[in-house]
């Protein structure tokens, strides 16, 4: 039966709000003909996404009730796409193998509009697949082997770009087609449900739904799932949702559900707050529960997964602990490297490493009151903090800084002329993970001493092709100004 005959038949039945299953067809003496089953059936909406839910937590060990629900609504909304303008995406991620990934998959393949399995697929092979108004959900299972590693996702570059483009609606392809390269659009408006180890590119899990299954413990129990037995029973509820969703297509596309989350999180969970607020019962508000917490869940993770805001997460913590409104720069760091779990330690971070990574959040260091030391204010970090960060419970005191700030060692010092000069933040060497930051000046935040000397107790950073003198990368950096190593190479030439 095809779609066409599903919203032909939802639209028949949709102002009497009883369901009939759609015809069947069966074999008999060689000719396929269709039976009905006899008698009209009532089927609420939340009765009918009540059985979808109960049909994954039996063959699924979800992580929670929340998960469960998205999981149940995401595969609703499938039966209903051309409603919607966003097609969110649905990521089953886990630590290591057997975690029901795969599982999960199977029930949503069996339960889905029209699913497509995409992992041995080639990119311009779904391309040409996505088409029409109600196109095919992709699955794809195994998802770390195509962006598990930087080398591997470029290679799959154009797999990814097809599903960032598929989370919005008119947002199409343009490929160059047949012998005279003709310039085409491609479709690329689609669900999509992906499945791996590991990590997923932060642009897809942005458009997700982020589901982080676990290995089952050895309490939780679940059916064991067997195609031949048990796909009948998925067929049949895949069925009634196709039915259900085509009786009510307009009212979905009309729907402007009231949204507990903002931005890109409201357009990815709109379509499954629709879906929940059309079935009625207590799906409104087990869907809006839902939707708060993953998308909390996410926040937090992509804080603690991205260096920068972990960055600005740590550093509202330390701001919050000592309640001041300026720390100095030294100070700073030396907070930030002893903090629990912290990544800064292996950074050995530096001022001038500090001031990088926060230049992008319009947020540079300053003097004190009395000019004495360089370092961070409060005030300055309160509109990073309150852009990139999820709301802190715990708030910074607003302590005037006149009386509060830190009478602490600063990472100053004077030399004979009396004049303030910060002292230098030793670097013995760098991680792979760092962008090499030396320039021709030290670093510090002050500029090299006018005598060409690399200050007290310098120590050069080593490694492949730097200068044992001076520490300069020198293929790209060149020597420091009065190194003693140029005037020894000028000298021999």
């Amino acid at each position: 039966m095809t779609t066409d005959d599903l919203v032909a038949h939802g639209k028949a039945i949709a102002e009497s709000g009883r369901y009939r299953p759609a015809p069947d067809t069966a074999e008999r003496d060689g000719q396929l003909v269709e039976s009905t089953p006899p008698g009209p059936v009532d089927v609420e909406g939340a009765e009918l996404l009540d059985d979808l839910h109960d049909t994954f937590m039996r063959y699924v060990a979800l992580p929670d009730r929340h998960s469960s629900v998205a999981v149940t609504l995401w595969t609703a909304a499938t039966h209903a796409l051309p409603a919607f303008e966003f097609a969110p995406r649905l990521v089953a991620t886990s630590p290591e193998k057997r975690c029901g990934k795969t599982r999960l998959l199977d029930i949503i393949t069996g339960t889905s509009h029209k699913t497509l399995a995409t992992s041995n697929a080639t990119v311009a092979a779904i391309f040409r697949s996505i088409n029409g108004d109600h196109p095919p959900t992709l699955v794809i299972d195994e998802a770390d082997t195509i962006f598990g590693s930087k080398r591997v996702a470029e290679q799959n570059e154009d797999l990814r770009a097809l599903l960032n483009a598929g989370h919005q609606r008119g947002r199409p392809a343009l490929r160059c087609v047949g012998p005279m390269q003709i310039p085409t659009e491609f479709n690329t408006f689609a669900m999509a449900a992906l499945a791996g180890i590991g990590n997923m590119p932060d642009t897809i899990t942005d458009r997700a739904i982020n589901i982080s299954m676990r290995r089952r413990a050895s309490g939780e129990t679940v059916a064991q799932f067997r195609s031949r037995r048990d796909n009948p029973k998925l067929v049949t509820l895949r069925e009634q949702l196709a039915v259900w969703a085509a009786a009510h297509i307009d009212e979905l596309r009309q729907a402007q559900p009231d949204m507990p989350v903002e931005d890109r999180a409201a357009d990815t969970w709109e379509p499954l707050i629709a879906v929940a607020d059309l079935a009625g019962g207590d799906w409104p508000q087990r869907a809006r529960a839902a939707c708060k917490a993953l998308v909390d869940r996410a926040t937090d993770a992509d804080e603690d997964g991205s260096l920068s805001t972990r960055l600005l997460s740590d550093i509202r913590t330390i701001f919050a602990e000592r309640a001041v409104p300026f720390i100095a720069s030294v100070d700073l760091l030396s907070s930030l490297s002893k903090l629990d779990e912290s990544p800064w330690s292996e950074f050995e971070m530096t001022t001038r490493k500090l001031a990088w990574r926060l230049k992008p959040f319009g947020v540079r260091s300053e003097r004190n009151t009395t000019g004495s030391v360089r370092g961070y204010r409060l005030d300055a970090l309160k509109d990073a903090f309150g852009r990139y960060l999820a709301d802190d419970p715990s708030e910074a005191s607003e302590a005037s800084e006149t009386q509060r700030e830190q009478p602490r060692p600063t990472d100053t010092f004077k030399p004979s002329d009396g004049s303030i000069r910060q002292n230098e933040i030793i670097r013995q060497r760098e991680t792979p993970d760092q962008r090499p930051l030396l320039t021709l000046l030290t670093d510090s935040d002050a500029p090299p001493p006018d005598n060409g000397s690399n200050g007290p107790g310098f120590t050069p950073p080593t490694g492949p092709e730097r200068c044992d003198r001076c520490g300069c990368h020198v293929p790209t950096q060149g020597h420091k100004p009065k190194c003693p190593q140029t005037r020894y190479e000028r000298n021999h030439q």
